[in-house]
């Protein structure tokens, strides 16, 4: 018997059906999925990896209720596939190392915290203004901080510890701030500084940054230059560029390597070295 495939008219009409909200829809897909079985999932596995968040949250559903998940094959097609959007990338790359992740808590939990910020946000107001609101919520209401004392557990280094935890590393914390940002239509970007992480604002006269490890400390470009030095760095106006979703979403894989070293779990260790090599080759093929 010939292989089952899916064709474009097929993935077409289970695209505009994946986010239905109806349980006889999700019944019927899911029979549909079953029925064509495994070569279902390369389906699945790019919807899961694309950069509409909605789609992708309940494609990861799909998979775990029919088993076809593959979390960490799912993450390098996500890899592979250049359409790199924060939200997801984060996710997927936690579910590398728990499949079973709640995907929808995640998202449920971020929601949460962007609605608090609308509530206490009084227009019209500055993008600075907006971002003391978000850190009055963040830092002091939801009481996220920086994992000083254990800095290396690798747990700081996944969007669904650090939601459930409360407490990461400066880039996680980042990811979280941004990821509220987003929800609020504010215009910040991921700072990928050398040895620290920032949030940076560069809509108004003067850009400003945000340090998420510090309880959401505003800086200048002047006082990150002083961060910098007194941590034996050389600073360039470049460290100040925003860092692209590809290099922040590495650069965790990076943390993981170290992290995990340390902790003495060598296959994981490896495995996120893996994750590091794809980027790098992936980002080299498709390099002008």
């Amino acid at each position: 018997m010939d292989p089952v495939t899916l064709n474009p008219t097929q993935q077409e009409a289970f695209l505009s059906l994946l986010d239905d909200p109806s349980p006889a829809v999700r019944r019927a897909l899911l029979l549909h999925f079953a029925q064509i079985g495994p070569a279902a999932a390369p389906f699945l596995q790019t919807v899961a990896g694309g950069a509409n968040r909605g789609l992708a949250r309940h494609a990861v559903w799909f998979l775990e209720e029919l088993k076809f998940t593959d979390p960490v094959g799912e993450f390098r097609t996500f890899i592979r596939s250049l359409n790199y959007e924060l939200e997801s990338g984060a996710l997927l790359l936690a579910r590398t190392v728990t499949p079973r992740l709640d995907v929808g808590a995640c998202c449920t939990t971020l929601d949460q915290i962007a609605t608090r910020c609308r509530e206490l946000i009084v227009e019209p107001s500055s993008t600075r203004e907006k971002c003391r609101i978000v850190n009055r919520v963040l830092f002091h209401e939801w009481g996220f901080h920086g994992n000083l004392e254990h800095y290396t557990d690798p747990r700081n280094s996944f969007l669904d510890q650090v939601l459930v935890r409360r407490t990461g590393l400066p880039l996680t914390l980042s990811l979280v701030y941004l990821l509220v940002a987003e929800r609020l239509d504010l215009e910040l970007e991921a700072v990928g500084l050398p040895g620290h992480f920032v949030v940076g604002c560069y809509t108004e006269a003067r850009p400003f940054f945000i340090d998420p490890f510090d309880r959401g400390l505003f800086r200048d470009a002047d006082e990150l230059f002083a961060l910098l030095r007194s941590n034996h760095v050389v600073p360039t106006i470049s460290d100040l560029a925003p860092t692209p979703v590809r290099e922040v979403l590495c650069r965790c894989c990076r943390n993981l390597v170290n992290h995990y070293t340390v902790a003495g779990e060598t296959a994981r260790a490896r495995l996120f070295a893996e994750f590091v090599a794809e980027f790098d080759a992936t980002y080299e093929r498709n390099s002008p």
